[in-house]
């Protein structure tokens, strides 16, 4: 039951019907006894300063969640962020301190490593290509970077975008990261699709599939449609794939401690399962198998 003493937070993106964290949020604060919840907003890219600005100006917004394409310009407006945050140029989470001060950070990356870990799914030392180097992208890059790869190539149709977080990369990791100059995924042995591609079932592939090496596990970080076109064309070549869900889910608890709530975030760690069934009740089969 909503009160006047309950706490908001809020998801804000654009599109907004793809995003996945109000279900998660709504199903484990009740369950913890805590009162509040999470609504979805849908904001342009135009709005996205004076909405933030405005939404904090209230007592009771208790931080907010960003997803595409918000963050990017979100880690502009917060007055503090994380190193992590700093050296992606981006933020996923907002909160307001005891200052009043907007305070950012960034959780995509590690969920995305911690889902790797989860599926026993190689990653450390190896070549990795990173399709998109936005918000989502730039994190899981950075996240990547700390683990030291052989060699992590990033692809985004905005060259100068990529050589940006290429060379923030090296400049915070000394790792071999580069801007790619096209989207060619042989050779590589991790292909994670960060990008857009494939939210609308129009959309052509991230990568051609035909030169993806049989051993290469092939990731795709979106919530819509999965398994998507990409993972679709990789299941049938007998890849191993991985999608966004794990990611999201382990990152959840990084949301809550951020936002004070350590009592909800042990609770999601100790046994995630509810949420995962509410995600995907019938959809993890095709990943297991493969």
């Amino acid at each position: 039951m909503i009160t006047g003493k309950t706490r908001v937070f809020y998801m804000v993106a654009d599109p907004i019907d793809q995003v996945r964290t109000p279900e998660i949020f709504n199903k484990v604060l009740p369950l913890c006894g805590i009162d509040a919840v999470m609504v979805p907003l849908q904001v342009s890219p135009d709005n996205l300063v004076e909405t933030v600005r405005e939404i904090f100006k209230a007592e009771n917004t208790a931080g907010m969640v960003l997803s595409i394409p918000h963050k990017t310009d979100a880690a502009e407006l917060v007055d503090s962020r994380s190193k992590i945050a700093a050296t992606a140029n981006a933020v996923n989470a907002i909160r307001r301190n005891a200052q009043g001060e907007l305070e950012g950070d960034l959780f995509d990356g590690v969920g995305f490593v911690k889902s790797l870990e989860r599926y026993d799914m190689p990653y450390q030392g190896k070549r990795i290509l990173l399709l998109g180097a936005g918000g989502a992208g730039s994190a899981i890059a950075v996240a990547l970077a700390a683990t030291q790869p052989s060699h992590l190539a990033i692809f985004d149709p905005e060259t100068e975008r990529a050589t940006r977080l290429a060379s923030s990369i090296t400049a915070s990791f000394g790792v071999d990261c580069i801007a790619a100059s096209d989207n060619n995924a042989a050779g590589f042995d991790v292909i994670i699709n960060a990008s857009p591609l494939g939210l609308e079932k129009s959309d052509p592939l991230p990568v051609p599939t035909h030169n993806v090496d049989a051993s290469a596990v092939v990731c795709d970080i979106l919530m819509k449609n999965q398994p998507t076109p990409l993972l679709q064309a990789a299941i049938a070549s007998g890849n191993r794939v991985l999608p966004g869900f794990d990611m999201l889910i382990l990152q959840t608890p990084l949301f809550l401690e951020f936002f004070g709530l350590q009592t909800v975030a042990d609770f999601l760690r100790q046994d995630d399962s509810e949420v995962r069934r509410m995600l995907f009740p019938q959809e993890l089969g095709w990943m297991v198998e493969h």
